[in-house]
């Protein structure tokens, strides 16, 4: 056997209801509450509102929907949390469905400005004038950020229109036309294929046929920058020019700066990330990017529960509780720990697909197929990098699968297993992993949107964060868009 896998020490792998959130171009299905619904477009402009003395933009906190969330400046990401529809009745208008909103209806300086949903009030209405200020029809005070602050975090309220540079805004993005970019209501793969189930060891769409979703994974979401994997305009560039079905929120758990040392952050990327999957109808894995994750494994249920209560009536969303577990043992330390996370996620989410990690950075299918976790709508994660894995990995993945298993590759690459921090590709043995899973019905997302010379990195330097990167691929992405197409 191979050697196993470096994992947070190699610098490669370092570097490593529905509410819709835009409306573009036609009217898209959403869910308000649990009642489906449309949102007309026809008058309506995505944004971003960008401050002149900070360049940050405004931004819903967290990715929150709760109503009375205060919104704030944050780093401009493009995020479905940063975008906002201006109407032809003068709101401006978030995830489809929130509006900004001076809390209480308040008309004197330092009211806050939240969102809360959509109802037409005059408190609700806004005039974004050629000066660059946001006044509120109300109030007749403007948007403001509070104390002239310019760091992330600072709040927006409502304040007596001055035209300092605290107050005045940015916005980009044009009344919607049709393009090639964007496809009609009914042609994304959601739209498409709808809720996805196990049927015996592959994957089927609500019709009953067979599906095998292809796309990439994000980054360590905490070591990204800039966020390609976080912008929406990305997201549909990829899904209409790369055919991208699904995209994985790897979420770093471990290192600083990762979940459990800064969750809020860390929990707010990956909302972001599932919010813009809705809005492009594409498939988005939750990754609970870990490798010794029985360690937190109260955080992970509690991690899971909560996105599984508020996301679980999505069909876009797929659970991957533990990308990665090391050297450790499928029976006493990764299926205990599996059957935790997916009695949590049950709790919430009776139906939506669970792919589970096993031993050995996931190359122990044989052994999870010897002993596997009780539940429905289960499967389970192989990885491979072409360059160290050949066929005795698939042979143990065949292994599983005449057990019954449903096999689904998270994380792939054209390179070493360490990222290909060399540069080097081995494509003949990676296009025997790409005939092995098309013969098998197994899906895949390979590893990973981001810049820098590993030859799995998708993009070269310069890439633009929101998509047009036909000139920019790099490493195995040549490869990888192919076989996606």
């Amino acid at each position: 056997m191979e050697p196993a896998r470096p994992a947070l020490t190699d610098a490669s792998r370092r570097r490593k209801p529905i509410r819709p959130l835009l409306a573009v171009l036609v009217a898209v299905p959403v869910l308000v509450g649990t009642f489906l619904t449309v949102i007309s477009t026809a008058s309506a402009a995505t944004t971003t509102i960008r401050g002149v003395g900070s360049g940050r933009c405004v931004e819903v906190p967290g990715s929150s929907q709760t109503n009375g969330t205060q919104v704030a400046l944050r780093d401009c990401t493009g995020g479905a949390n940063q975008t906002f529809n201006t109407t032809s009745s003068r709101q401006l208008q978030v995830y489809g469905a929130k509006c900004l909103n001076a809390a209480g209806s308040g008309t004197t300086p330092g009211t806050a400005v939240t969102i809360w949903d959509c109802n037409g009030s005059a408190g609700q209405q806004w005039d974004v004038n050629t000066d660059g200020t946001i006044r509120g029809v109300q109030s007749g005070l403007c948007l403001d950020a509070t104390g002239a602050g310019t760091a992330n975090g600072t709040l927006i309220v409502l304040w007596t229109c001055t035209g300092a540079s605290n107050q005045r805004w940015t916005t980009t993005g044009t009344n919607p036309t049709t393009t090639t970019t964007t496809p009609p209501a009914g042609t994304t793969p959601v739209a498409r294929h709808g809720q996805l189930r196990v049927c015996g060891t592959t994957m089927c769409d609500r019709t009953g046929a067979r599906v095998q979703l292809r796309g990439v994974s994000s980054f360590w979401l905490n070591w990204e920058n800039p966020g390609y994997s976080q912008n929406l305009s990305a997201l549909r560039w990829m899904r209409d020019n790369w055919n991208l079905q699904v995209i994985r929120a790897a979420m770093g758990v471990e290192p600083s700066g990762a979940y459990l040392s800064d969750p809020s952050r860390a929990r707010g990327q990956v909302e972001t990330i599932i919010n813009n999957a809705v809005a492009a109808g594409v498939y988005v894995i939750v990754d609970y990017h870990a490798h010794e994750a029985q360690n937190s494994r109260s955080q992970a249920v509690a991690f899971f529960s909560d996105l599984a209560r508020r996301y679980g009536h999505l069909p876009n969303v797929i659970w991957e509780p533990w990308n990665e577990p090391l050297q450790v043992s499928w029976t006493g330390v990764v299926k205990p720990y599996h059957q935790a996370v997916v009695s949590a996620i049950r709790a919430a989410d009776p139906d939506n697909i669970i792919v589970l990690g096993t031993p050995n950075w996931s190359q122990g299918v044989d052994q999870a197929a010897a002993s596997p976790v009780s539940g429905t709508n289960l499967m389970y994660t192989l990885h491979f990098y072409s360059c160290s894995h050949g066929s005795w990995l698939r042979d143990r993945g065949n292994t599983a699968i005449r057990a019954g298993l449903a096999l689904f590759v998270t994380e792939w690459g054209a390179s070493h297993a360490d990222g290909g921090t060399d540069g080097r590709t081995c494509l003949p043995e990676a296009q025997a992993w790409i005939d092995w899973m098309r013969a098998n019905g197994v899906s895949w997302t390979a590893w990973k949107l981001h810049t820098g010379s590993d030859s799995t990195n998708l993009l070269r330097a310069g890439a633009p964060v929101t998509g047009g990167w036909s000139n920019y691929l790099h490493g195995h992405a040549p490869f990888v868009v192919a076989n996606m197409r």
